[in-house]
């Protein structure tokens, strides 16, 4: 960090060949690469032992669409309630056992381990209320897709009394 502020006129970037704002470049994409490997492998994991999967969320005048990314969850391990006024979506990856995976010893060795397993689970408050008879869920190729429609009120024509004089 020291070469990336000089100080007086001898600064060591300059002498090196580099000017200040690559070396500042180089610092910043070591200090991050250091932070990114203090991570644990499963970064999004919840303290409370729930992973959030990542999702994307759209409305329109008929409804709100939200698609979850689950990989490699089964669509029976996949479940969506709703309970008052609040949209759960649920999963669970479950962890394959491999038998070739072992060593010598029985003992399983891995290099890299970056997959989450475990229980997926993502909550949603509806900003309005839905039409609970009509949700519609699809699960295709890992990606859940739910679509809540707003309740429409039907509009009746109100009969306006006229009075005479």
């Amino acid at each position: 960090m020291r070469y990336v502020v000089p100080f007086g006129r001898s600064y060591a970037p300059a002498r090196r060949g580099l000017d200040p704002f690559t070396a500042m470049q180089r610092e910043m994409e070591n200090v991050l690469d250091a932070f990114a490997r203090s991570l644990p492998a499963a970064p999004d994991v919840a303290e409370n032992g729930f992973f959030a999967p990542a999702v994307e969320v759209k409305e329109d005048d008929k409804g709100l669409t939200i698609e979850a990314d689950l990989p490699g969850v089964d669509p029976e391990d996949v479940s969506v309630e709703l309970d008052d006024g609040v949209l759960t979506l649920k999963a669970e990856r479950k962890e394959m056992k491999e038998v070739d995976d072992k060593d010598k010893e029985g003992k399983v060795k891995y290099h890299i381990a970056e997959r989450v397993y475990g229980t997926f689970l993502r909550r949603f408050n509806l900003p309005w209320e839905a039409d609970e008879d009509k949700i519609e869920a699809s699960f295709d190729k890992g990606v859940l897709k739910v679509f809540v429609p707003k309740k429409m009120e039907e509009k009746k024509a109100k009969k306006i009394a006229v009075k005479a004089k």
